[in-house]
């Protein structure tokens, strides 16, 4: 007996002895196993890398509790799980969720408040079994850190997408947009941005959403090219102080001495963002008692520029059957004016084909009067980013543009070998000047005929980046279309350019993260709905009864004896 007891003593001692072993070793060796197929709960190294610059508390707090509907408590649940493995990593990453619906007597003053900060709620239709209801939610989170503040949208709009499609696409952006935002606040502001004016450009009231959601990250500033006429050298100096141009719809011709400083700002590693109209023709143009305006070309003498860099816009409008909603006004003179939808080909709307990061999982993009871009071989690599659908075509100018055009009938035999036109063009490599091999506008001491490795993004108009102004002179969110009320991606798409181009490469590549996400489908569950409860909740009851049975009958037959 007292040989078995020292035994047991020892096996216990050891069994604690490896437990402490192990708990030591657990506790010095961090490791968290992501079992899912599409690896959904591994988080980047981008990611990773934002965590590990938070050095004190960072509060989170996401507006999503209480009754939600099932699409949104999906999206409630990775929400919570993700931050979950950001806390994992840092414990100083401290969140919380919270229902702004909870207390009905501060609810309206808690809803005036995250109106303020921007937080704009949904409103969600619920089908439940043919009863439908309405439910306002907050898919938003607020993140804290040093007194910084930032709003996260956990939602992403999707045009013309249903509840489940948006909460599909959101968890699929879902540690972008977190990551992106814990990097707003942790992240110094380091790269710079100049708006170059001087040439007809855009006002910043057309470009305030842009300007103001790059602003969170870079630094801006307008960079006027004026000055070039009296100090060239004094210009090219200062704008090599920037780490990006953004050259947003000029409508003034380039001098060659401004050709010279941006050619050098390029050469000597500056990186650009054009959106240039080759064709002048506006939409506001069209709204006339003829409804119709004149399409011309537009001399900004950048045509040789660009052709030494490997591109050529022409002087045409992209004409395409997949193109964006009108509203135009109907009915005879003398009745109640009625407005009807139409489809309107010269403002395309356009889905990425390209798998490059910087489209990828995007959706619609909306272009006015675009041109068609050219590649010519220059041993710059040229990636199409953005290209019109298989049905479309240019139209030569001048040309008359009329709103009347809406209800021509077309064939597919018209659009044979014509579409997939490019519209925005990404080149990369090492440029060589225009001006090489040619006399200088202005005398440069350290002017170089080629640079090192450099990248730019052209496309080909100039309206993408603008936001329209509502009835109060203000501007809306960038891509909301307000005659048709659709909201497209050309916010998303531009901070990808802006991102891309300034080596922020590691956020685009987890917004390109792909995630398969199996939700059920609501009309076959509908369709079967006692069959469906049947297996999910009867037939677990059934078979715990069963094996209870069984082993019930086993003991009592096995003591029994």
């Amino acid at each position: 007996m007292k040989t078995a007891k020292k035994n047991n003593i020892k096996s216990v001692a050891i069994i604690i002895a490896v437990l402490l072993l192990l708990n030591f070793i657990g506790s010095s060796l961090f490791h968290r196993f992501d079992l899912t197929s599409d690896k959904r709960y591994t988080l980047s190294a981008t990611s990773l890398n934002i965590i590990k610059q938070v050095e004190n508390p960072l509060y989170i707090k996401v507006y999503m509790q209480g009754n939600l509907p099932a699409e949104f408590k999906r999206l409630q649940q990775e929400t919570r799980q993700l931050l979950e493995e950001f806390q994992a990593y840092n414990k100083n990453i401290i969140f919380e969720f919270v229902n702004p619906l909870e207390n009905k007597d501060e609810s309206m003053d808690q809803i005036k408040d995250l109106y303020r900060k921007g937080l704009t709620p949904v409103n969600i239709t619920v089908d439940d079994k043919g009863k439908q209801s309405q439910e306002m939610v907050f898919p938003w989170a607020i993140a804290v850190y040093n007194n910084k503040e930032v709003n996260i949208p956990l939602l992403k709009n999707i045009m013309g997408a249903s509840t489940t499609q948006k909460v599909i696409g959101s968890v699929q952006h879902l540690e972008y947009s977190i990551a992106e935002g814990l990097n707003k606040i942790t992240k110094a502001k380091q790269k710079k941005i100049a708006i170059i004016k001087g040439n007809g450009e855009l006002k910043e009231i057309v470009m305030a959403k842009f300007l103001m959601q790059i602003r969170e990250s870079y630094f801006i500033g307008p960079f006027t090219l004026d000055s070039v006429a009296k100090n060239p050298m004094g210009s090219l100096q200062a704008l090599e102080k920037y780490d990006l141009a953004v050259i947003a719809k000029p409508t003034e011709t380039f001098s060659d001495e401004e050709k010279q400083v941006l050619d050098q700002f390029i050469i000597n590693g500056g990186k650009t963002l054009w959106l240039i109209d080759q064709v002048s023709a506006e939409m506001d143009s069209l709204y006339n008692s003829s409804g119709s305006t004149l399409a011309y070309p537009r001399d900004l003498n950048l045509n040789d520029m660009f052709f030494k860099y490997g591109i050529r816009i022409n002087p045409d409008i992209v004409k395409d059957e997949q193109g964006s909603p009108i509203k135009l006004a109907t009915g005879e003179a003398g009745s109640a004016t009625q407005y009807q939808q139409f489809n309107w080909k010269f403002a395309p709307q356009v889905y990425p084909k390209s798998s490059h990061p910087i489209v990828k999982n995007l959706g619609g993009i909306k272009f006015d009067f675009a041109n068609p871009i050219d590649t010519l071989k220059n041993g710059i690599k040229k990636t199409a980013l953005l290209q019109s659908s298989p049905y479309s075509k240019k139209i030569g100018t001048p040309a008359e543009i009329n709103l009347n055009s809406v209800s021509e009938e077309t064939e597919p035999s018209d659009y044979v070998n014509k579409g997939n036109l490019p519209l925005s063009v990404l080149l990369e490599g090492s440029f060589h000047s225009m001006f090489e091999n040619r006399v200088l506008p202005f005398e440069q001491k350290s002017f170089k005929a080629s640079g090192k490795a450099n990248k730019m993004i052209v496309i080909s108009d100039g309206d993408l980046i603008k936001n329209q102004l509502d009835k109060n002179f203000q501007p809306v969110e960038l891509g909301y279309d307000q005659r048709s009320g659709n909201l497209y991606d050309n916010k998303d798409f531009l901070i990808n350019c802006v991102n891309y181009l300034l080596d922020d490469n590691g956020l685009i590549n987890i917004r390109s993260k792909d995630l398969n996400l199996p939700l059920l489908d609501k009309e076959k569950v509908y369709a079967n709905y006692t069959q469906t409860q049947l297996i999910t909740i009867g037939l677990p009851i059934v078979i715990l009864l069963l094996f209870g049975a069984v082993f019930t009958f086993i003991r009592k037959r096995k003591y029994s004896k």
